[in-house]
């Protein structure tokens, strides 16, 4: 009962969090999202949760998948053909972690989604009426 409670809580929070984003804080949640699933795939791994572990993996490359075809690559230009590229290594990436139990190919993964993330929080507010 205090599970269900606290899901509908946090989903209550994430819901109004959608509600006031930008299109700039959007892609930062999501990137953020991913980050999150990618560490607690890690977690479950190292603790054996085999079924949890490809849950939260499964749920990680939805979110990337997501983040790919945001890409705007008429004006994104090479920076986008690049991301997209990134985020198919990231995907691949994380089904061979899946399958060999690799938790350091997870934490690479996570890594290169912080970087992302750096990188996306990074933008000046007047270059972000694009984004």
């Amino acid at each position: 009962m205090k599970q269900s409670a606290l899901q509908q809580y946090q989903a209550v929070g994430v819901n109004s969090g959608l509600t006031d984003a930008d299109p700039h804080q959007l892609i930062a949640m999501l990137i953020t999202g991913a980050a999150d699933r990618v560490a607690s795939a890690r977690g479950a791994m190292l603790r054996g949760e085999t079924a949890r572990r490809g849950e939260l993996i499964s749920g990680a490359i939805a979110i990337i998948d997501s983040l790919r075809a945001s890409l705007d690559r008429e004006r994104g230009g090479e920076v986008a053909d690049n991301l997209g590229a990134l985020y198919d290594y990231m995907e691949r990436g994380l089904l061979q972690a899946n399958l060999d139990g690799d938790s350091g190919r997870l934490e690479e993964i996570g890594a290169l989604l912080g970087e992302i993330k750096a990188g996306w929080e990074g933008i000046p507010a007047d270059a972000r009426q694009a984004s």
